[in-house]
């Protein structure tokens, strides 16, 4: 496929404290720079050097916006997808992809993407691009396939549609958010690399991450005020990962220099989801039978 063949796309996100709280933002936008012919940041009141990090990649495709978030809408998540549909309102292209400031995409999955979309142009019908999912949890070298993580989600949108972030930016719907949109599986994954940090700088992001979701009394119940390491549980009961990473994740894998299992109390494990019998018990089930039992599933997968 040619460049000049191929639909128009415009990449987006949100960000806000990237290098504060280790999100591998460079990564996520340079990975599908390839791709995009625009790729729109809407850069929240950071107070780091997250500006300089992103203008540092020195693409002129990059559109960099700036905004200020507002506390009265951290509430269940509702700023996050304020953001997301601010940065979806300034793309340009025919379609519009969405990546979260910790997530990536493997360059041999670009013509996957490419070869979806194209096919798409004849389908109207057709309103997003469903994506597999590579959930990292404590390392580069751990990856989940608990129930309680979802295997899909859409992250490629039609532009023109009306088309929203839904909830907490987690994925998108239409008619103010009842109707789920209709997807083609693009046949390409999406590595999620939210959960691979420092255990301090792991407490610190997740704290961060409440505060946009919960009241003022619920982090003081949960975080308690600490700063204590974040504990992953033991690795051992999260599959090992056998494939390979996005080449834009090689010095960041490279130069990481901690141990999660150095951080955790094995005689106090905590209680993950993942961890509880009922979940592994339920995890176990589906993998027997090959099919998932009431997984998320917000979309409608349509053939093309």
């Amino acid at each position: 496929m040619t460049l000049t063949s191929r639909p128009s796309i415009s990449g987006f996100t949100f960000v806000r404290d990237a290098v504060k709280l280790d999100y591998p933002i460079a990564e996520s936008i340079r990975s599908i720079l390839p791709i995009v012919d625009e790729f729109i940041v809407n850069l929240g009141d950071c107070s780091d050097n997250t500006r300089e990090v992103i203008e540092a990649i020195a693409d002129p495709r990059i559109k960099l916006l700036h905004t200020t978030w507002n506390p009265d809408r951290f509430v269940r998540g509702a700023t996050n997808a304020d953001q997301t549909n601010i940065a979806l309102d300034h793309c340009s292209g025919e379609w519009c992809f969405y990546l979260q400031a910790d997530e990536v995409i493997h360059e041999n999955d670009h013509h996957r993407i490419l070869d979806t979309l194209d096919r798409c142009r004849t389908h109207p019908g057709v309103d997003g691009l469903l994506f597999s999912y590579n959930h990292f949890w404590g390392d580069y070298n751990r990856v989940h396939r608990s129930h309680c993580w979802y295997s899909h989600d859409i992250r490629v949108v039609r532009s023109g549609r009306g088309i929203r972030s839904w909830k907490s930016a987690q994925s998108f719907r239409m008619d103010e958010g009842t109707r789920k949109l209709r997807v083609v599986d693009s046949g390409a994954c999406v590595y999620h690399y939210g959960w691979v940090r420092h255990p301090l700088v792991m407490r610190r992001k997740q704290k961060a991450l409440d505060r946009l979701h919960h009241s003022a009394d619920w982090m003081k119940k949960h975080h308690d005020g600490s700063d204590t390491p974040w504990d992953y549980g033991p690795l051992s009961k999260v599959p090992l990962f056998s494939g390979t990473h996005p080449a834009v994740m090689a010095d960041r894998i490279r130069n990481k220099d901690w141990r999660a299992e150095e951080f955790g109390d094995p005689a106090h494990p905590p209680r993950h989801e993942h961890l509880l019998l009922s979940m592994r018990l339920h995890t176990m089930l589906e993998r027997l039978l090959g099919t998932s039992i009431g997984g998320y599933s917000n979309w409608k997968k349509i053939p093309v």
